[in-house]
């Protein structure tokens, strides 16, 4: 399978580099990780007249009708620019819950609303146990009539201070196959049974408790079929893992690339800190954990893409790309020393984020353990 780069993801790779180097500099990056809401209007505007918002969306609902591995590479550039905002939350998780999901009319509104950037989105999944499996999701919703009433509260849903609408997942029937009976409902974040509280989070990225007190949804809001929401998430959790994965990849490089021009300038004993055999080995370990990350990544992101059997490649690529590109931002710091943990450094920017995204939709030993299922072990 060829996992290079076509002439028009080059061109969209170039066009998010150039756009990026301009709009997210660490300057940008710093003063959003202070701002109560993480983004602009400007910024979010201007990704949407470039298409990024509607990258997967059928042209039918004023998408660009791209594929994954076209959002991958732009992905990749976000991550190299540790982009902030709501753009994973409302495009990779809701927006990909409604494309597998969402019935005609519910996909021309709420997808049309995210293609203009006129919506913001997210996903409330994990609960107490911040597992992402079918047996974690256990607060069970009444059914009253054609209504539904939701009480739980749901942790480290991502950017649901700012968002719209919440695509929450619920329990709406229980049984000994956890994966029967998990539904999607659609929730306006502006019910006033809905309370939001931001969380202080190590990546300062904007994550939330959600606490759902007596909303009410009716089966309109579903999205999907009641009782059969675990194959969506499931699918949504695979093209988040894949994405976590893209994000780290560019964080890797432009932390890599830091360490080097480090060791290329700095002078300790009289001599290039490059100069020193540890130094350049760290360097070496380093480029080969980028490398191998980016490969595993395209791969997984190719076959998402063709629509081929993913268990195995995405829980490859998350367990590998979440343990080496951790390891590559630790050894980034070995050559930079005290400097790159400064908050005047841009180093630390990328430590915190690529820890970060490691856990976020599976952490490196569960999608181990993915892949040994796959194995038939």
């Amino acid at each position: 399978m060829d996992y290079d780069l076509n002439k028009d993801q080059e061109l969209i790779r170039k066009s998010a580099k150039e756009f990026l180097s301009k709009e997210s500099t660490s300057e940008f990056v710093r003063e959003m990780e202070e701002d109560s809401k993480g983004i602009t209007d400007k910024l979010w505007n201007k990704m949407a007249e470039l298409g990024w918002l509607g990258i997967l969306i059928p042209e039918e609902y004023g998408g660009l009708e791209g594929n994954f591995l076209d959002l991958t590479v732009i992905l990749m550039e976000m991550g190299y620019r540790c982009l902030p905002g709501p753009f994973f939350s409302t495009v990779v998780l809701a927006g990909t819950a409604i494309l597998e999901s969402g019935d005609d009319e519910k996909k021309k509104k709420l997808l049309g609303d995210i293609s203009d950037g006129k919506a913001y989105a997210t996903l409330a999944l994990t609960e107490e146990e911040s597992a992402y499996s079918p047996e974690s999701i256990k607060t069970m919703v009444k059914q009253t009539g054609n209504d539904f009433v939701i009480n739980q509260t749901k942790l480290f849903v991502p950017d649901a201070h700012i968002a719209n609408y919440i695509i929450c997942a619920a329990r709406t029937k229980d049984g000994e196959n956890k994966e029967d009976g998990i539904t999607l409902f659609i929730v306006d974040s502006k019910d006033p049974g809905v309370k939001i509280t931001p969380l202080d989070t190590f990546a300062s990225d904007k994550l939330c408790e959600v606490i759902f007190d007596n909303v009410k949804v009716s089966k309109k809001d579903i999205l999907g079929n009641l009782d059969q929401g675990w194959p969506i998430l499931k699918k949504v959790l695979q093209i988040a893992a894949v994405g976590k994965c893209a994000e780290m990849v560019g964080g890797g490089q432009r932390t890599m690339e830091i360490a080097v021009e480090n060791a290329q300038g700095r002078e300790q004993f009289g001599q290039k800190i490059g100069s020193f055999q540890a130094v350049q080995h760290h360097c070496a370990h380093m480029i080969t954990y980028l490398d191998t990350s980016r490969l595993m990544t395209y791969k997984a992101a190719a076959k998402i893409s063709a629509g081929l059997p993913t268990n195995q490649a995405v829980s490859m690529a998350k367990a590998w790309v979440s343990d080496s590109c951790r390891k590559l931002a630790a050894l980034s710091h070995q050559v930079t020393g005290g400097l790159g943990f400064m908050e005047e450094y841009d180093n630390q920017l990328y430590f915190r984020r690529i820890k970060a995204s490691g856990i976020y939709f599976g952490n490196a030993t569960s999608h181990r353990e993915i892949v040994a299922q796959e194995l038939g072990l």
